[in-house]
């Protein structure tokens, strides 16, 4: 790729951008005159009978009311009339950007270098005229907004102005025909039809949105303790900084494979970022994520309070500290040698022992002082993840048996412990709450469970040295861990089928909700995943696949495509509960399709690669042969990371809307509410 190509497609960029932005405006400025001109144009009596043909039941009801006590005889005061507002949009016109050259023949310019650099330029660019289009949106909605303030007090004067009576015949034949319900009989007949050939179908549909099927709002539940809904949003919220954060360094890594030299400072190097991205995303993001939607669940199934909201929030503080302080060690290049997610020096890793031990005993007081017998299953697994992440930390940095080779025989155990017994135990036993209730029906089956429970405890543990196969570990040790890598495809099963058998009957809600799609890919990649490991764990298949890219294209299958997915599913399931906003449908759509399609781009053409990448090495090829027939697969590591960073982007946008997102004035309902607090007024001076 060449200057001349990067620039168009930069101009062609910043072209396009400036074109949706001038358009995007244009439309919100023409839509504030309209609203202006129908608002001046519209007579009194039609905009009443406008108003009242959009009227709902409930709403009509509520004016029934008002009327009958003003023709009762009760003196109601007059609402006054607010002033018509009027805007004023500021659109700041774009400096241009200069750039020094230099003049040593252009060929600076052909450095993948200077592109990235002048990539990452437009991105404050484009960033800048997006929060350009979010002003303007802004303050086309609080016009808007004060436009239906305005609407809604001239409703309420309109009501009050005219004949009590006549209105009233008006809303009770509005609320007649709003009333009436087809008896589902006028052609059929009230006989039940014959259908032995099994040619009848009942259709039931809805109209949806133009781009999009219409999903269902979130169900409202019991209320949720303030406190305890303010601790676990600010979990949730820094889990999604640092899944930002940290996917974000990801992507700049990715880059790197394809431009190795886009930099050039130390801390920047690739060793020093690598740890950074993943232990940020593992101890950040989905460790923050995971206790947030734990500290909803262990209290509800037990039918109780949290034990403690103030060891909560130290949790999360002591946690947060280790990850950040843990980075910035990272980036200065103090580590622990090198070992694979335990990269943090021990004081680092210290506080986040601290903060798990502190959710351990804060889960185990909830959990004793329960008020249901039994001890549901999601606290099983919740529970136990924290004791074995305590257990993983306390065996992987205590030195007294990390020499020679009782230090790889370690690494083995921690890394493959911290993904199968605290990240999977814990969003497992998430599942096994969220996604019964999604569903509104009981998990299939308990007893499967339970199964999964203890087969993967006794599984799990032993399968670690299973990625050092062939090494001076000893050869039983390394039997024992490809044995257990077999068996763990009992608790892989018996999980697999409890989830899809509890789906089972309820297939027709998934069109319908937007955190089922979530748990059915987390499912899937949970059996597929989970099974790609048990085969990698061969000896025959160790030799074509590891220490090449399958591993990291693996990594990214399960932590990501089990991990993640389920723990989106969660969040769009529960947030909603707690704030009474949802996020708009179609980004939380683009954010699910982008991480699918996204992680799908990563980990299929890596898997394909890596494979020949192992028949190449086996061939005695030169290693730097594999290293050059690797580009182009890396290049779809770039565009699948780029694509599920962008969705990570939209699901921080999602997160946003649904804390902060702004409630639809309705014109009829405002009107009600002002002639309520009238009718109020006038009682008290009566």
């Amino acid at each position: 790729m060449n200057l001349t190509s990067v620039m168009l497609w930069a101009c062609f960029l910043i072209l396009l951008t400036v074109l949706v932005a001038a358009f995007f405006i244009y439309n919100k400025i023409k839509l504030a005159k309209d609203l202006l001109k129908n608002g001046s144009a519209q007579e009194p009596e039609s905009r009443l009978q406008q108003q009242l043909n959009t009227l709902s039941s409930s709403q009509i009801e509520a004016f029934q009311k008002h009327l009958d006590k003003k023709i009762a005889g009760v003196k109601i005061t007059k609402p006054g009339l607010l002033s018509l507002g009027t805007i004023i949009f500021f659109i700041f016109s774009s400096q241009d950007g200069f750039a020094q050259t230099t003049s040593n023949g252009g060929s600076i310019w052909t450095e993948s270098g200077v592109i990235i650099t002048l990539v990452l330029i437009l991105i404050p660019i484009l960033a800048g005229i997006w929060l350009m289009i979010v002003k303007v949106n802004n303050l086309f909605r609080q016009y808007q907004d004060k436009q239906k303030m305005q609407e809604a007090d001239e409703l309420a004067a309109l009501m009050d102005q005219s004949e009590p009576s006549a209105l009233q015949r008006v809303l009770i034949k509005r609320k007649k025909a709003l009333d009436y319900t087809l008896t589902n009989y006028e052609l059929s007949g009230a006989i039940a039809a014959e259908d032995d050939k099994g040619l009848l179908h009942q259709i039931q549909s809805e109209p949806g949105l133009p781009v999009v099927s219409l999903k269902k709002r979130a169900l409202k539940r019991p209320g949720v303790d303030p406190a305890l809904s303010k601790l676990i949003l600010w979990y949730l919220g820094m889990a999604t900084f640092w899944l930002l954060f940290g996917t974000t360094v990801g992507e700049y890594l990715g880059i790197k494979f394809v431009a190795p030299d886009a930099d050039h400072q130390s801390w920047l190097s690739f060793g020093r970022l690598r740890p950074v991205h993943t232990n940020a995303v593992f101890w950040g993001w989905a460790s923050l994520g995971m206790i947030g939607l734990g500290l909803y669940v262990v209290p509800r199934v037990g039918n109780g309070p949290l034990a403690s909201i103030k060891m909560g929030w130290y949790s999360l503080w002591l946690i947060n500290a280790a990850v950040v302080i843990g980075s910035l060690c990272l980036m200065a290049g103090i580590n622990n040698g090198g070992g694979e997610y335990r990269e943090y020096i021990w004081p680092v890793m210290l506080l986040f022992g601290v903060g798990v031990i502190l959710i351990l005993i804060n889960f185990l007081q909830t959990v004793a002082k329960r008020k249901t017998k039994e001890i549901y299953i999601s606290n099983w697994y919740i529970i136990a993840a924290v004791i074995f992440a305590i257990v993983i930390c306390v065996v992987a940095y205590v030195p007294w048996w990390q020499d020679g080779l009782g230090e790889t025989i370690i690494q083995g155990y921690y890394m493959h412990q911290g993904v199968g017994m605290w990240f999977m135990l814990f969003t497992l036993g998430i599942v096994y709450y969220f996604l019964p209730q999604q569903l509104n029906k009981p998990i299939y089956s308990y007893s499967l469970g339970i199964l999964a429970f203890w087969t993967q405890i006794l599984f799990y543990t032993l399968i670690g040295t299973h990625h050092f196969v062939f090494s001076s570990i000893p050869w039983w040790l390394q039997t024992v861990a490809i044995l257990g890598s077999m068996g763990m495809v009992i608790p892989v099963a018996a999980g697999t089928t409890n989830f899809i058998m509890t789906f089972k009957g309820a297939w027709h809600k998934v069109p319908s909700s937007y955190t089922l799609p979530f748990f059915i890919v987390g499912v899937i990649f949970y059996f597929t995943g989970s099974l790609q490991g048990t085969a990698e764990a061969f000896r025959t298949t160790n030799l074509v696949w590891h220490f090449t890219d399958f591993t990291v294209a693996h990594s990214h299958l399960t932590m990501y495509g089990i991990i993640c997915f389920f723990l989106w599913a969660g969040i769009y399931a529960l947030v909603p509960r707690l704030t009474g906003k949802e996020a708009p449908q179609i980004t939380v759509g683009a954010h699910f399709w982008l991480a699918l399609i996204g992680l799908l781009f990563y980990t299929v053409p890596l898997m394909y690669g890596s494979t020949l990448k192992g028949l190449m090495w086996m061939d005695g090829k030169p290693f730097i042969d594999s290293v050059v027939f690797m580009a182009p697969y890396w290049l779809w590591r770039a565009i699948g990371g780029s694509l599920m960073w962008l969705s990570h982007l939209f699901f921080a946008y999602n997160f946003y809307k649904m804390l902060k997102g702004s409630q639809r004035i309705d014109v009829a309902d405002l009107a009600i509410e002002k002639l309520n607090q009238s009718n109020a007024s006038a009682e008290i001076k009566l």
